[in-house]
C-alpha cells in the first residue's frame, strides 16, 4: 500500500494465521484512511511456514525485508502443537534486540465492563533476558533447570527507557516488581539498577515491590500504578493481567522496540476457531499500529484513528467480544466495526479522553553507562554431582577427593544438607558440592579445579554442571548457603 510519493515510509507486515488476515486487512484500511503514509512489504509468517520445515516460522528471505524497513506490523500466528518449533516473537524480539516490549492498559469504562474504571497503566516489560534465554538442560533423570539471566546492561536499557517514556507521555510514576527477596542475586541486580536510574530522575516518583505483594496490588488497584517496568517473565504474565482487568486482551496492543528495529502487534493469539468468520475484533492490532504510527513519526495519523477509535467505542459500536447490551447500541464484525471507525475519522471522543501524539519522528533513546570492571577472583567452584547415594556417603567420597580444595557444603535442591542437614528434608539425585580453599574466599588456581574435577571423575562421581565461584572487588559473586 504506496501512495507513490517520497514520503511513504516502507514497513514489513505479516498477515499471519486464523484472525489474522481479517484483522490485519480491517487495521490497514483504517490507517490508510486515516492518513498513514505507508510502502508496505508483504512477508509470510506462522503455521504455512513452519510446516514446511522451517521451525523458526519465517523464511530467511523475509529477514531482508526487516532489515530493509525496520519495522514490522504482525497479525497474530498459529505455532503448531508439538517440540521442535521455536517461539517466532522470541526469535524476533531476540535476533534484533528488541529489548522494551510496552503495553499500555487502559479502561474504557462505562464503555467496556470493568471493575477498574480509573486504571491507566502502561506495562514495561524487559523482551530479551531473564527465563526466556531458553538455556535449559535435563541433568538428572529427576532434575530438568533453566538458566535466568539478567544482566547489568540489559537492565539498565529497559528501566532507563521506563523512565524516559514516563517523561515523554507526561507520567509522574514509574514502579519495579522483582522478587529479590529470594533471588536476591538475579532479582537483586534487577532492583539495584532500578534505584540507581531512578536518582537520575527526580522530577519523577519511584518505587518497588514484592511480585508477588505487587501483583496482587495491581490486581485489585491498579489506579495506584502508573508506569510498571518487569523482568522478562514477570513482565509476560503481569501485562496479560492487567490488559484482562482493564477491559480484555483482545484490545490491547504491544510495541516491541530495539535501538534499530521495531514489532508492533496485538497481544492475543490467532484464534483459529474464529477465523473466516468476520467476527474478530481488530481493535488490539489497530492500537499496535497506532503504536507504530507514532514510532515512524506520523503522530496526526495516529491521533486520527486513536480518536476515532475512541469514538467508536463511545458510540457503542461493538464486536461480539466486547458487546454489552446495557452499554452497545450495535454488534459489528470485523470489516463493519473497520467501516465505523473510519466514518468517524476526524471525530473526538466526548466522554473518554481524547489523545494526543507527537507528530515528529523522536524517538526514546536510551545509552548504557560505562563503569570500571571489578577485579574478579576465583574462590572455589560448585560442582554439581548426581547420586542416589545417602548424603553422608556421598559426602565421605567428595572428601577424600577434595584436596588441595575442601567441601565447604552439600545442597539439594538449594537447600542445605551437609553438613547440619536434617532427615527430614526430600531430596533427588542432583547435589549441589563446594568446594573452596581451606580459607573461604582465599584464591585457587583453575589447575587445582582440573585437577578435583579429574579426580572426582576417576572415583566415579562425574560432575553434571560446574559454576565458579568468583569475588568481584572482594565481595561474592554468589550465593551463600548457610552458615557461611
Amino acid at each position: 500500500m504506496s501512495t507513490g510519493r517520497t514520503g511513504a515510509v516502507p514497513i514489513t507486515v505479516a498477515y499471519g494465521d486464523g484472525i489474522g488476515p481479517e484483522i490485519m486487512k480491517a487495521t490497514l484500511r483504517i490507517i490508510t484512511a486515516g492518513g498513514a503514509d505507508l510502502d508496505l512489504e508483504v512477508i509470510e509468517i506462522g503455521e504455512a511456514v513452519y510446516k514446511a520445515g522451517n521451525t523458526a516460522g519465517i523464511e530467511p528471505e523475509a529477514w531482508e525485508s526487516l532489515r530493509r524497513t525496520k519495522v514490522f506490523l504482525k497479525a497474530p500466528i498459529t505455532t503448531p502443537q508439538g517440540g521442535g518449533f521455536k517461539s517466532l516473537n522470541v526469535t524476533v524480539r531476540k535476533a534484533f534486540g528488541l529489548f522494551a516490549n510496552v503495553r499500555p492498559c487502559p479502561s474504557y469504562s462505562p464503555f467496556v465492563a470493568t471493575k477498574h474504571p480509573g486504571m491507566d497503566v502502561v506495562i514495561i516489560r524487559e523482551n530479551e533476558e531473564d527465563l526466556y534465554g531458553g538455556i535449559e538442560h535435563r541433568q538428572t533423570e529427576d532434575v530438568t533447570q533453566c538458566l535466568k539471566l539478567i544482566t547489568r546492561p540489559g537492565t539498565e536499557r529497559i528501566v532507563r527507557y521506563a523512565f524516559e517514556y514516563a517523561r515523554r507521555y507526561g507520567r509522574s510514576k514509574v514502579t519495579c516488581f522483582t522478587k529479590d527477596n529470594i533471588m536476591k542475586m538475579t532479582d537483586g541486580l534487577f532492583h539495584r539498577v532500578f534505584e540507581e536510574v531512578a536518582s537520575e530522575y527526580p522530577d519523577l516518583e519511584s518505587e518497588h515491590w514484592i511480585v508477588d505483594i505487587g501483583a496482587a496490588k495491581l490486581a485489585d488497584t491498579p489506579e495506584a500504578f502508573d508506569v510498571v517496568v518487569l523482568p522478562n517473565l514477570y513482565g509476560d504474565i503481569l501485562s496479560d493481567v492487567a490488559a484482562q482487568i482493564a477491559g480484555s486482551v483482545g484490545l490491547a496492543g504491544s510495541a516491541n522496540i530495539g535501538s534499530e528495529v521495531a514489532m508492533f502487534e496485538a497481544i492475543h493469539g490467532s484464534a483459529p476457531r474464529r477465523a473466516g468468520q468476520n467476527v474478530a475484533n481488530p481493535s488490539g492490532l489497530l492500537l499496535g499500529a497506532v503504536q507504530m504510527l507514532v514510532h515512524i513519526g506520523q503522530g496526526e495519523a495516529a491521533e486520527r484513528v486513536h480518536n476515532a477509535w475512541l469514538r467508536t467505542i463511545e458510540d457503542g459500536v461493538h464486536t461480539y467480544d466486547i458487546y454489552d447490551p446495557e452499554v452497545s447500541s450495535e454488534k459489528v464484525g470485523t470489516s463493519e466495526f473497520a467501516d465505523a471507525v473510519i466514518a468517524r475519522l476526524g471525530e473526538l471522543p466526548r466522554t473518554l479522553r481524547p489523545v494526543r501524539y507527537p507528530s515528529s519522528s523522536e524517538r526514546i533513546s536510551v545509552a548504557v553507562s560505562e563503569r570500571p570492571l571489578a577485579r574478579k577472583e576465583l574462590v572455589g567452584i560448585d560442582v554439581f554431582v548426581e547420586s542416589r547415594q545417602p548424603v553422608e556417603e556421598l559426602a565421605k567420597a567428595l572428601e577424600a577427593n577434595a584436596e588441595p580444595l575442601a567441601l565447604v557444603m552439600i545442597t539439594n535442591r538449594g537447600q542445605k544438607v551437609y553438613p547440619g542437614g536434617i532427615p527430614e528434608t526430600f531430596c533427588v539425585d542432583h547435589w549441589r558440592c563446594r568446594f573452596q580453599a581451606g580459607e573461604a574466599g582465599s584464591p585457587v588456581s583453575y589447575e587445582d579445579v582440573i585437577a578435583l574435577l579429574g579426580r572426582l571423575a576417576g572415583a566415579n562421581l562425574p560432575f553434571i554442571k560446574t559454576e565458579g565461584l568468583f569475588t568481584f572487588d572482594g565481595q561474592p559473586g554468589f550465593s551463600l548457603g548457610q552458615g557461611q
